[in-house]
Order: structure tokens, then sequence, then C-alpha cells
């Protein structure tokens, strides 16, 4: 018999961008913080930072762990602010400690 508490839901994560204007993102856990210049969301996949201009949230649904963006995006990327999962973290943090 498996044990329903042992069985873990895959990581999903789906971004799609309509002509750097809109965005629609799902596997949204929470947004972290937004302002007109960048948007920032913990994601099953990790942090996620979306940069742009005049951004605006149009719709977040925490329910169905969706989140659609409306503005010039002009770029987005992973933040592993563990550094768990960076390479080179561990060495610099080593550094300068």
């Amino acid at each position: 018999m498996i044990d329903d508490k042992k069985m873990s839901k895959p990581l999903v994560q789906n971004i799609l961008m309509e002509n750097r204007e809109r965005m629609s993102i799902s596997g949204v856990l929470d947004v972290e913080s937004f302002d007109e210049e960048s948007v920032v969301v913990e994601t099953e996949m990790g942090t996620l930072v979306i940069k742009g201009e005049d951004l605006h949230i149009n719709k977040l649904s925490i329910d169905s762990s969706e989140l659609n963006i409306e503005g010039y995006i002009t770029g987005l990327y992973y933040s592993d602010r563990d550094g768990g999962r960076s390479k080179g973290t561990g060495f610099w943090a080593k550094m300068f400690k």
C-alpha cells in the first residue's frame, strides 16, 4: 500500500509571454514583492524575478497557482537566494565570511 504522505506532486512551471507585453505564469506559490519595474514571485521551481516597465498584476490566484502580468517585459530570471542551486555562491560565500 502506498502512503499518500510520501507521494509528492511533481513540480510544474509554465511561462507564456505574448509580445513582451503579457505574461502568464503557472506554479505560483506567492508574490513576494512587486512594483512597476519588477515582480518577485515564489514558484514551484524557485524564485522568479520579472523585470520591466509599467508592470501590473492583472490576476493572481493562489488557489489555481496562476499569475498574469501586463507591461513591457525586459527580462526574467530565477534567483536562488539560499545559494543551494548556484555553483558560484558557495565559493563566494566562503570567501567573504
